[in-house]
C-alpha cells in the first residue's frame, strides 16, 4: 500500500509567501518553539491494547456535542506502521475521545472510542473504499478526515473529509497526492457517520483550493478555511455559511477583494498564499483566532493569530521545527488551548522512514507552545 502523501515534505522547494493581508516576517529562534509533552498513540500504548489503534496519524481535536473532545485519526493500523506485518487492519477515519484537559500534568488521556462500548477494536466511522469503490460507485484509495464540528442545538456532528484518488499524482509541479473531492459526513448518535452526496469536486489539474477544510463556528456562522490537496503551492480561501445551512452549497459566502475593499458574498480571494499542509483554525475562549499549518518549504509547523476570521493575520510563528520531530505534519490546535504562555496544545504527526523506505515511526504526539 503506497501511503506516500507526506514523504515529500523534505523535498518541497517553493517559498511560501503571505498575501497583502498578512506579510511574512522572519522566523523566531528555536528557543521559542513548542515542546514535546507526550506520545499519544503507538503499538506499546493503551490506544492499541484497548482499541487496536497502534500506527496512526492526524488526531484532529474538536468539541463534541456533549462538550468533550473527539480526536479524528487518519489511516490507522493495529501495527506500528502501515507496512504491517500484514494483515494490518487498515481503517480510516477512527475517533478516540477524551474529557481530560490537555493542560493537565499528564496531558491528553483517551477514555473511549467511537462505535465501541468500553474496550474493543475501534472501527472506521464511515464507508471507505480502501483501494476500491467508495460511495456512488467512485474509486477511492482512502477517506481522510480534515476536521470536525458539532451542534448542541441538534446533537449532530459533521466531519469534513477528502476522498483520495491517489497518493502520487504527477502534475506540472511534480508529484502530489490528489483528492477526488471534498465531502461532508454526519452523525446523529456520535458514532455512525453517513457520507452525504455533497461533493466539492477537485479539478483535472488537482488545483481546486476547496479540498482541505478546517471549520470553526462563531455565533450563527461556520467559517471554512481551505487549501488544495497534496501540499501544493497555492491559495488559502475563506468562506462562511450559517451553521444550519452547511448542507446547502448555494448558501456558502466567499470572502473576497473587489479591488477596493474586502467583503462577504463575493468570489473568494486568497487570504494567504504558500505551500500549506493540514490547516487548522480554532477560536479560543478569549476571542483570539489561531491558525496553524505545516509550512511545506521549511518543514515547520507554524501559527498565526487574528482578531477575527476575516481580519488581518499575523506573521508566522514557528511552533515545531523538523529537528524536534523529523517528518512532522499536522499540528492541529486543541480547542481548549489558551492565549497565555504554554497554553497552546498541538497534535503533531510523525512519519519517518529508513533508507529502505520502510517506516520507522508513525504516530501522534502532543506539543505545548505559546502564541
Amino acid at each position: 500500500m503506497a501511503l506516500d502523501r507526506r514523504a515529500f515534505l523534505g523535498r518541497v522547494a517553493a517559498v511560501a509567501t503571505a498575501s497583502a493581508v498578512a506579510p511574512a516576517l522572519a522566523f523566531p529562534g528555536p528557543a521559542q518553539a513548542a515542546t514535546w509533552k507526550k506520545r499519544l498513540t503507538g503499538a506499546d500504548l493503551d490506544t492499541n491494547s484497548r482499541w487496536r489503534v497502534a500506527g496512526t496519524d492526524l488526531g484532529i481535536p474538536y468539541v463534541l456535542e456533549n462538550g468533550s473532545i473527539g480526536y479524528l485519526f487518519g489511516d490507522t493500523f493495529n501495527t506500528p506502521w502501515p507496512e504491517g506485518p500484514l494483515p494490518n487492519d487498515w481503517r480510516s477515519p477512527v475517533m478516540l475521545r477524551s474529557n481530560v484537559h490537555p493542560g493537565a500534568p499528564g496531558g491528553v488521556v483517551f477514555d473511549s472510542a467511537a462505535r465501541v462500548a468500553g474496550n474493543g477494536r475501534a472501527p472506521e466511522l464511515m464507508h471507505n473504499g480502501h483501494f476500491g469503490i467508495g460511495i456512488d460507485g467512485l474509486w477511492e484509495v482512502s477517506v481522510i478526515p480534515n476536521d470536525g464540528i458539532s451542534f448542541p442545538e441538534t446533537g449532530r456532528q459533521l466531519i469534513s473529509y477528502m476522498s483520495i484518488e491517489n497518493w502520487d499524482s504527477v502534475g506540472p509541479a511534480g508529484p502530489h497526492w490528489r483528492s477526488r473531492y471534498a465531502g461532508l459526513a454526519y452523525s446523529d448518535n456520535g458514532n455512525d457517520f453517513v457520507r452525504t452526496s455533497l461533493k466539492w469536486w477537485n479539478n483535472g489539474n488537482n488545483t481546486d483550493p476547496f479540498q482541505m477544510w478546517t471549520m470553526q463556528r462563531d455565533g450563527d456562522w461556520v467559517y471554512v478555511f481551505s487549501v488544495r490537496s497534496g501540499r501544493q503551492d497555492g491559495p488559502m480561501m475563506l468562506r462562511r455559511v450559517r451553521w444550519d445551512r452547511l448542507f446547502y452549497p448555494e448558501s456558502y459566502e466567499g470572502w473576497g477583494w473587489n479591488g477596493s475593499n474586502w467583503g462577504w458574498g463575493r468570489p473568494c480571494t486568497p487570504i494567504l498564499t504558500g505551500r500549506f499542509g493540514e490547516p487548522s483554525v480554532r477560536r479560543l475562549h478569549d476571542g483570539t483566532w489561531v491558525m496553524s499549518y505545516v509550512n511545506c518549504v521549511t518543514g515547520c509547523i507554524v501559527t498565526r493569530t487574528a482578531a477575527g476570521p476575516d481580519q488581518v493575520w499575523t506573521a508566522e510563528k514557528v511552533q515545531v521545527f523538523p529537528w524536534q520531530e523529523p517528518a512532522l505534519y499536522g499540528g492541529f490546535i486543541h480547542p481548549w488551548s489558551g492565549r497565555n504562555a504554554n497554553e497552546l496544545h498541538l497534535m503533531v504527526s510523525k512519519w519517518t522512514r529508513g533508507l529502505d523506505n520502510r517506516s520507522t515511526a508513525y504516530h501522534v504526539s502532543q506539543f505545548v507552545g505559546s502564541l
